[in-house]
């Protein structure tokens, strides 16, 4: 009719449109969890863990060791990063001493755990994971970025039990609290729980699986819905983890596809946020051997707090791996073993005991 937009039926159009969208996409989320549920099924069948399931109250952590020897290595990885991230280091170091390398809370093949994260808790699954590694009373701690900041503050709350500190670039600037870093800490722990969700969904799983399978267009164009800085973010760990060996790639996505290693990662970032002060606070004896390696991509002020970390210890050492970036020891692993085997046997001399 002229002059008359809606007749009486057409009004109900939008209701019966409403319902027929909700429909689809209620649909849609069905098939996608269904689609994760068989996808971590499947994975669990494929991946079993490598090592070992260690109850550390309440849940067990994953926990993989090699090799025979004193004093035994622990090696702890970056915020967000298992212990897939040692896949070339470790096989290295066990040829000299007993090593052994594990999944923090959530991350890896770990369990998640109710609550929330704190240093204390964290600090205390670390202790968990010694007493099972075997490692007798002393044990080197090498800390890759985040990881670096957690063993330093191990070290301190426990000396007695610590024969050095391998520390591999450590964020030390993050333990100064400022708005910057507290509104990008919130955006990281943000974009983790959303992580989550999507993982929830099967979106992730769908957007790995067309991304190893040659078509990385509906991925990316996915990821830049976030913002630049985000989809920057998320390229250069892909191709990060791309240094490790072929064969760990598909682990690293099989991982990555669960909605635990997202909320993990909130968790961490969580500490940040909350608690830079119980990291910062963190005295080392200066009798305590430290060695810390710096990436070749520092800015000098990073570099000067690094050297002054290592001039903290009476017998510190500061390295700076010229060839590598953030992850050291996917670029140098050379490097990096080559440091630890120095402080393996220094902590062997009898004047060092």
């Amino acid at each position: 009719m002229v002059g008359s937009v809606w007749a009486p039926s057409d009004r109900r159009v939008l209701p019966l449109c409403g319902v027929v969208l909700l429909a689809v996409l209620g649909s849609l989320l069905a098939a996608g969890m269904l689609y994760q549920w068989l996808g971590v099924r499947r994975q669990l069948r494929r991946l079993p863990p490598p090592g070992s399931l260690v109850d550390v109250g309440g849940h067990r952590l994953h926990v993989v060791c090699a090799g025979t020897g004193t004093p035994g290595v622990l090696l702890e990885s970056a915020i967000a990063a298992s212990s897939l991230s040692w896949a070339v280091v470790q096989p290295a170091v066990a040829q000299f001493t007993r090593v052994c390398a594990y999944d923090r809370t959530g991350l890896g093949w770990s369990e998640a755990s109710p609550g929330s994260k704190s240093v204390d808790r964290t600090l205390g699954e670390l202790d968990a994971v010694l007493k099972h590694a075997g490692f007798g009373a002393r044990s080197v701690l090498v800390g890759h970025s985040f990881g670096s900041l957690l063993v330093r503050a191990y070290a301190a709350r426990h000396p007695a039990k610590v024969a050095g500190l391998v520390l591999i670039d450590p964020p030390m600037e993050w333990l100064t609290a400022t708005a910057d870093r507290a509104w990008m800490l919130r955006g990281g722990r943000s974009l983790s729980k959303l992580g989550a969700l999507l993982a929830h969904a099967g979106v992730v799983r769908a957007c790995l699986a067309l991304l190893t399978r040659g078509a990385p267009g509906v991925p990316r164009r996915f990821v830049r819905i976030f913002g630049p800085a985000t989809a920057r973010t998320l390229e250069r760990l892909v191709g990060e983890v791309r240094k490790l060996p072929p064969e760990i790639h598909p682990v690293v996505q099989a991982l990555w596809c669960q909605p635990k290693c997202f909320h993990a990662m909130a968790d961490h970032f969580s500490i940040l946020e909350r608690e830079p002060r119980a990291l910062a606070d963190a005295s080392l004896p200066p009798s305590l051997p430290v060695v810390v390696i710096s990436s070749g991509v520092q800015p000098p002020e990073q570099l000067a707090a690094h050297r002054a970390l290592a001039d903290s210890s009476k017998t510190g050492r500061h390295v700076i791996a010229t060839a590598s970036a953030h992850w050291v020891q996917f670029d140098q692993p050379h490097l990096v073993v080559s440091v630890i085997r120095d402080l393996v046997e220094r902590t062997r001399r009898p004047a060092a005991v």
